[in-house]
């Protein structure tokens, strides 16, 4: 019997995430069904199946968006040429990219306009990876962490820079980077890490979990980079650890003989998963808050659509004059609530 859940803070939805699902909320609450989405808003099953039954569609392609429909774009950032075909496609395009994520999108376009050969520490295929490379095809070469450098060969080697998809574990960027450091004295690296502040706050937490935890039990979905970094960073301190998308993903077994559980969530898992896990693991004595910093960061929603909303201000008031005590109001109190009450929202 288990005798104490460990729970990380933080954990769960960072600002990035916060923005995007009540970007996307709002698309859904002002459009009447269906709404495009170009990808997975957030790589989480369970916050994309209440999008999809709110009457979001997501596609892999622009293309398979009928001519004038509303259209979103994930979080994790779209290629140039995504973006454009968007906003000719559509009536009303809201790009929901996280603030980190278009940051290393200017990285790579102004590093290879300064003529720069540039590494790109992410992981094949991942939305992000794909969507920040497309920005210099032919200046970035894609270097997997698990990978050597010896697949990178710049034209000139004083003129090479080095960036990082923003979920990646802290452990991987520090290898690539003390080698590349190492092959390349000139390398030139943003002055502030690529990697997003959530993802290392909730490594971090992980590494603090791993001291008093015998297991750790991580919910996020199986396509989040950033929750199977917390797996990762947890074998790497030597402790046994499961993804999981929800209670229902549990083995009982895996509990036998463990008195301390961690738990945490990756950065796209809603905190209504967590507490379902919390409840099938039911330890004797409670749960214990494990804080190793706190967060207050605040990403505003995107200006497209804060501006197609506002020319909207009758309808949204009308329908804003319905809504339940405690429930969202206007675009100008995004501040005052968050993805949380979004996706109950969802379920009106």
């Amino acid at each position: 019997m288990v005798d104490k859940v460990l729970l990380a803070q933080p954990r769960g939805f960072c600002a990035g995430v916060e923005m995007a699902i009540k970007a996307l909320t709002w698309m859904v609450r002002v459009f009447e069904p269906p709404v495009y989405c170009y990808h997975e808003i957030v790589h989480n099953a369970a916050v994309v199946a209440a999008f999809e039954r709110a009457g979001v569609v997501f596609v892999d392609d622009i293309a398979e968006v009928p001519q004038g429909r509303p259209i979103m774009l994930s979080a994790h950032g779209s290629a140039p040429e995504v973006v454009a075909a968007a906003d000719e496609r559509s009536a009303v395009m809201v790009d929901a990219v996280c603030p980190l994520v278009t940051k290393v999108h200017h990285e790579v376009k102004r590093m290879a306009a300064k003529g720069y050969d540039i590494i790109y520490v992410g992981h094949e295929g991942h939305d992000e990876a794909v969507g920040a490379i497309a920005e210099a095809p032919d200046a970035v070469t894609l270097i997997d962490p698990s990978w050597t450098l010896e697949r990178f060969e710049p034209e000139d080697p004083e003129r090479v820079a080095l960036l990082a998809q923003t979920t990646l574990g802290m452990y991987e960027w520090d290898g690539v980077l003390s080698d590349a450091r190492e092959t390349y004295p000139e390398l030139w690296t943003a002055r502030k890490s690529d990697l997003c502040y959530a993802t290392t706050n909730r490594q971090t937490a992980v590494q603090e979990l791993a001291k008093q935890a015998s297991l750790i039990l991580v919910v996020g979905s199986e396509n989040s980079s950033n929750t199977q970094a917390l797996v990762r960073v947890a074998h790497n301190e030597g402790v046994a650890a499961h993804r999981v998308d929800g209670p229902g993903a549990i083995d009982p077994g895996w509990l036998e003989g463990h008195s301390v559980v961690g738990v945490t969530a990756g950065a796209s898992a809603p905190d209504q998963r967590v507490q379902e896990v919390i409840d099938v693991v039911a330890p004797a004595n409670g749960v214990e808050l494990l804080r190793v910093t706190s967060e207050d960061e605040y990403f505003p929603l995107p200006p497209s659509l804060r501006r197609f909303v506002q020319t909207l201000q009758a309808l949204v008031e009308g329908a804003v004059a319905a809504r339940k005590p405690g429930q969202p109001g206007p675009i100008e109190s995004d501040r005052e609530w968050g993805a949380t009450e979004a996706l109950e929202l969802l379920e009106v």
